[in-house]
């Protein structure tokens, strides 16, 4: 027996995968958390420790008189969690998330305006609460993690993606193609490259650092699939997948309202993570690669479809106004006619300019 594991959380999209990767690596694991619902992927040997992690106070009398070799930390208030653990553990091993960055929430907060592509651990920060309030008390969670486990590990999640998902953002998508339309707005032609992490990704990334504590002991890791994928390609890969040919008309991202909720926010910039230090330090690699962790979303998606107008729609911000969707692509269109019609006088192409040159240059080799 490799010893005992506590995950906190362990219902939610990774937390089954966490717990099977503990099982297997012979760990007797326990899994901590509301107990409002259960999943039937969690096996039967599996410990259920029921309290509410939001509470120290509870999380505390809940673990009174235990001890883990491994916590991984996945649900609840993490600061608490990290301090009540504190002494509790040789290993603690925590998800963060990635709006600590300075930029990522607010692309207009950088000169000149976006992330670079892509953003490593060590790119700036959120600097204060002023700011940016919520990516700064990602930031201080993250340092309280450190400073009551200074041998902990952090793993910054970006967009989940996969079964039981909360906010499946691929139902934006995968509603469309099963509602059939014949086109989907996107901003700026959908060029967008965003970080996502799919479910057993996530998952294999923080059971690397289970498997080398000291590689990865005091590090901070940026997480995700290997391949990121542009916004159109995700939608032309889901439509695929559901055997539709769906059109996609691009319109500028202020006024893309059909597309923020896939963009999680109102513009397109890149938000593209660096997975070097994770794939060097601890051997990261994709679990399941991207187009089959696509698959299994969109039948998971398809099997298990949110009522329509219901909470998970609201809660993604798409109210599927097909009507006003027509009317942007009909402008978009029309735009697109009257632009193409300007007069413009055609210069060589850039290939064309370099044979040129290279031409010229050679003719005067002596």
């Amino acid at each position: 027996m490799a010893g005992r594991a506590l995950v906190v959380g362990g219902t939610g999209p990774t937390g089954p995968h966490l717990v099977r990767g503990l099982l297997d690596r012979g760990f007797a694991t326990a899994i901590l958390h509301r107990g409002t619902h259960e999943v039937p992927e969690i096996p039967p040997e599996v410990e259920h420790l029921h309290t509410d992690p939001y509470d120290a106070e509870a999380l505390a009398a809940t673990l009174e008189g235990r001890r883990f070799d491994v916590v991984i930390a996945t649900y609840g208030r993490l600061r608490e969690v990290a301090r009540v653990c504190a002494g509790r553990t040789e290993r603690f091993l925590g998800v963060g998330g990635v709006p600590l960055y300075r930029g990522w929430m607010r692309p207009e907060d950088l000169a000149p305006r976006g992330l670079p592509v892509p953003v490593d651990e060590d790119d700036a920060k959120v600097e204060s609460a002023e700011e940016l309030r919520k990516g700064f008390w990602i930031r201080r969670t993250e340092e309280a993690v450190f400073e009551h486990h200074p041998r902990a590990t952090m793993f910054r999640y970006p967009t989940v993606y996969g079964p039981r998902q909360l906010l499946p953002l691929e139902w934006c998508i995968v509603r469309r193609v099963l509602d059939r339309r014949p086109h989907i707005v996107l901003a700026d032609g959908g060029l967008t490259l965003h970080s996502a992490g799919y479910v057993e990704n996530l998952a294999q990334a923080v059971l690397l650092a289970v498997d080398r504590p000291e590689a990865a002991a005091g590090r901070s890791y940026n997480c995700g699939d290997e391949r990121t994928l542009t916004l159109r390609q995700r939608v032309e890969t889901i439509a695929r997948l559901l055997g539709h040919e769906l059109e996609v008309v691009g319109v500028p991202a202020e006024v893309a309202r059909p597309a923020w909720p896939l963009l999680t926010h109102e513009a397109s910039d890149h938000r593209v993570m660096d997975l070097a230090r994770i794939r060097a330090e601890l051997g990261y690699r994709d679990a399941v690669p991207t187009e089959e962790a696509l698959r299994r979303t969109v039948e998971w998606l398809v099997a298990h479809p949110p009522e329509a107008g219901g909470f998970t729609e609201q809660l993604l911000g798409d109210p599927f106004d097909y009507a006003a969707e027509d009317a942007l692509a009909a402008i978009a269109r029309d735009a697109l006619e009257r632009l193409r019609a300007v007069d413009y006088a055609v210069a060589p192409t850039a290939g064309a300019s370099y044979v040129a040159a290279d031409s010229r240059n050679a003719k005067r080799v002596p």
